[in-house]
């Protein structure tokens, strides 16, 4: 018995060190390398907390842009999916509803021009972002709705526009509650 039990507890010991000390520190180290430090990054106006930067949040006015749909109802302390596929078709009625709502407050775009990522939730829940494309298509709602002209949003649009890391891993992306900040500032 001691010939299994010794080794089976120096195992335990060992795995309790490495998994429950050493490898937290290591992630809490590299997440020291990142611009918030491994925090959450909240975003203030006029001294108010609005959001955090990278968790996402609704917005479903016309005078703003939209952002992805939320599986978990943008609820930081459950991030996940619907665990739905793309053939469920309780998924199908929920994509097809988010389509027939977008195309409603969107009316000059037709349902090919939907991006995806307006009608589909992200895999956590979370994603604050949009494509460009995504941002794009919402700029006629917008403008009409706050009385901007479109080049003006066009530009907008242009300036909140996060390009990929070092120009190679991921794509272009625009933060969808910075981008609705800076919309509020335009007069």
């Amino acid at each position: 018995m001691k010939t299994h039990l010794f080794p089976a507890f120096k195992l335990t010991v060992l795995c309790l060190l490495l998994f429950v000390v050493a490898y937290p520190l290591a992630i809490l180290g590299v997440a020291q390398l990142a611009p918030s430090q491994g925090k959450v990054a909240f975003i203030e106006v006029d001294g108010k907390i609005v959001g955090a930067e990278n968790i996402g949040q609704t917005f479903d006015s016309d005078r703003y842009f939209n952002t992805r749909p939320s599986a978990v109802n943008y609820n930081a302390a459950g991030s996940g999916g619907s665990n739905k596929g793309p053939s469920n078709p309780d998924y199908l009625k929920d994509v097809q509803a988010r389509i027939d709502t977008f195309l409603v407050h969107n009316p000059t775009i037709t349902k090919a021009n939907v991006p995806s990522e307006l009608v589909t939730a992200s895999g956590s829940g979370l994603d604050p972002h949009i494509s460009p494309q995504g941002a794009l298509v919402q700029i006629n709602r917008i403008a009409l709705a706050r009385r901007i002209p479109t080049a003006t949003l066009v530009e907008l649009v242009k300036e909140h526009t996060e390009q990929p890391l070092w120009g190679l891993f991921g794509t272009a992306k625009i933060n969808v509650l910075k981008l609705n900040i800076a919309l509020d500032t335009l007069h």
